[in-house]
Order: C-alpha cells, then sequence, then structure tokens
C-alpha cells in the first residue's frame, strides 16, 4: 500500500500534461477561414461559366456538342439484341416508342432527330430498318437493305464513317444491335436507281 508521500512523488515523476487541443483550434479555423472564399469564388465561376456559355450559345458548352456531352451516353445500359421484325417497331409510326435506325449491324436512338426520321420526315425510310446501302448509293427505292455486296472497299468505309457519325453525335446514341439472317449468295445484287445521291444531315 503506498504512502500520501509516494503517490506525490509518483505524480510529480509524471510526464508533464500539454493541452494543445487549444492551438489545433485554432489553426483549423483559420484554415477554414481562408478556404471559405476560395471555394466560394470556384463556386460562383462555375456557374457564370455555365450560364453564360447558355445566354451565348444557348449550350451549356459554349456550342461545344459530341458524345462525351450527351447525358444519355454516361448512363450504363444493357445492349438490347434485335430481329429484323422488332427493330421494324421502331419506325416512328408509333408515338409512344423511340425511333431506331441500324447501320451496318449497329441500332442508334434518332428519336432527338425525329423531324427527320419519323413520319414525314425527309429520312423516315431509314426508321426501323438497317439501309446501310442506301447511305452509300443514296438510292433510297431499291437499297434500302444492309446487304453491301458490289460495293467497293471505299464505299465500305464510307460506311463506317456514318456510323461514327451516328456513335459520335451530341443527341443520338446506340441501343444495341440487330441480328440479320444470312443473305444467299446467290440472289441478285440490289439494282441501282437513277439520280440517286448520298443522304445529307
Amino acid at each position: 500500500m503506498s504512502t500520501p508521500v509516494q503517490r506525490k512523488k509518483a505524480n510529480d515523476s509524471s510526464v508533464p500534461f500539454t493541452d494543445t487541443s487549444y492551438h489545433n483550434q485554432k489553426e483549423s479555423r483559420k484554415s477554414s477561414t481562408i478556404l471559405k472564399p476560395i471555394l466560394q469564388g470556384i463556386v460562383l465561376f462555375i456557374i457564370a461559366f455555365f450560364l453564360t456559355s447558355y445566354l451565348i450559345t444557348e449550350t451549356w458548352t459554349w456550342g461545344y456538342q459530341n458524345k462525351y456531352t450527351n447525358w444519355r451516353n454516361w448512363i450504363p445500359r444493357r445492349e438490347i439484341v434485335f430481329t429484323e421484325e422488332e427493330l421494324a417497331k421502331y419506325d416512328g409510326s408509333d408515338p409512344n416508342l423511340p425511333i431506331y435506325i441500324a447501320l451496318n449491324g449497329e441500332v442508334f436512338d434518332v428519336t432527338s432527330g425525329k423531324h427527320y426520321y419519323g413520319k414525314g420526315g425527309g429520312y423516315s425510310f431509314f426508321a426501323g430498318k438497317d439501309a446501310s446501302r442506301a447511305y452509300i448509293t443514296g438510292c433510297f427505292q431499291t437499297h434500302l437493305t444492309h446487304d453491301l455486296r458490289g460495293l467497293t472497299p471505299q464505299q465500305i468505309k464510307d460506311i463506317e464513317n456514318w456510323a461514327s457519325f451516328y456513335r459520335d453525335h451530341h443527341s443520338y446514341f446506340k441501343v444495341g444491335i440487330v441480328m440479320h439472317p444470312p443473305i444467299d449468295p446467290s440472289s441478285p445484287i440490289p439494282a441501282p436507281c437513277d439520280d440517286a445521291s448520298a443522304p445529307k444531315e
């Protein structure tokens, strides 16, 4: 059992207590005071940047638009696999369904361009089908097909350029693929038509 004298010595030999909490709190308040106006300034600058962009260009990105400014491309989605019959339902005739077109097997949602691809639109014949051949030949009577037989390597490359146009568009986006039945190699190649011209948008 320790005596009062021993307890006093034990207390005297202990490490002296140093209170640093006040100092730490003071430094923390000082840092907050400095950072707060900086953060507020950054937030105000960002708001002013995008607001000015919208007032001048009517876009939030100073007129810059591509697949990265298309919010739909930032939403993870499961790729849909269509048959030709299923794809045909999305031809713009049903106002409750989106409008899809296909190019070289890739299916794109072009609903935002319904004035082009919807009922009565100048390119409504593309809706609900894979009409890859017509994109290159401009023959909208007999070439609304995915049959690419007889086209040149450059024409095939041009189809890929069209596909890139839809992939990189600021409002269109890919939703899946369409599975085509095999083309009978003995069947005739689609006949050309007169006064054909490639589509423009």
